[in-house]
């Protein structure tokens, strides 16, 4: 063994990360695959998971089993719930990171299909996860769960009302979920990444220049403090800077 090697934190640790095929899905992919977890990468896209898988396994982390998977597909998040527990038994991390922004448009204007979508895959698709995934999370000596939301969830901004409805039931359902969880080896937490450098943030300020936001890869040290098992905190909404500043 080489004494001088760093310390890889989340050794041996079993993580599920969904809309794992490109930005901070994939961002948190690679760096708890280099801090030694264990990775289910789940997204709707083959090539995009292999392209991840590539980067992984070039750094000399095992490689990670991939799950192509439309995830507002309930019965599927269910069967993949079993085939965890069939081959591991437990979850030691969850990370609810898909997400989709649907339309920027005035709340009478929405779609009634484009209003159903978002509501599914940023609110229903996480409890249907939260569903199959919590009993395989309390086999774990140190379950963690995180689920990405939004500084829209909190405050009035004109036409995001599909996202922001979504973000905000995120935020009800993990709180309301982590309060159950207070005398379980599991904590729940929100976790808000902030303004980075991806494609739906593009999407939604087309305008802005991408040069002047941080890639994914800046704040990804505090998507790894909160799947370590030495995280005790449970129920909070975190910001991502605020985090690694040292303010929360």
């Amino acid at each position: 063994m080489n004494d001088n090697a760093p310390q890889r934190r989340l050794e041996g640790r079993i993580a599920l990360v969904t809309g794992a095929s490109r930005g901070v899905g994939a961002a948190i992919a690679k760096a708890y695959a280099a801090e030694g977890a264990q990775l289910i990468l789940v997204a709707r896209t083959v090539g995009g998971l292999e392209e991840v898988d590539d980067a992984v396994r070039a750094a000399g982390a095992p490689a990670a089993t991939l799950v192509p998977l439309d995830i507002t597909d309930g019965p599927g998040i269910d069967r993949l719930g079993g085939a965890i527990f069939e081959r591991h038994g437990r979850l030691d991390v969850l990370v609810g990171n898909a997400a989709s922004l649907g339309t920027l448009t005035p709340a009478s204007h929405l779609k009634p299909e484009t209003w159903d979508q978002t509501l599914a895959i940023n609110l229903t698709v996480n409890w249907r996860l939260i569903r199959s995934m919590d009993p395989l999370l309390r086999q774990s000596e140190a379950g963690r769960a995180l689920f990405l939301t939004s500084r829209a969830s909190v405050s009035a901004r004109a036409y995001w009302a599909a996202y922001a409805a979504s973000k905000a039931g995120l935020d009800a359902l993990v709180m309301s979920w982590a309060a159950e969880l207070n005398k379980t080896n599991v904590k729940a937490n929100l976790i808000d990444p902030g303004r980075l450098r991806t494609a739906m943030r593009a999407r939604a300020f087309p305008g802005e220049d991408p040069q002047t936001l941080d890639k994914p890869e800046a704040i990804m040290e505090a998507f790894v403090r909160l799947a370590l098992p030495s995280w005790e905190q449970n129920g909070a909404r975190l910001v991502a800077r605020e985090l690694l500043a040292g303010s929360s």
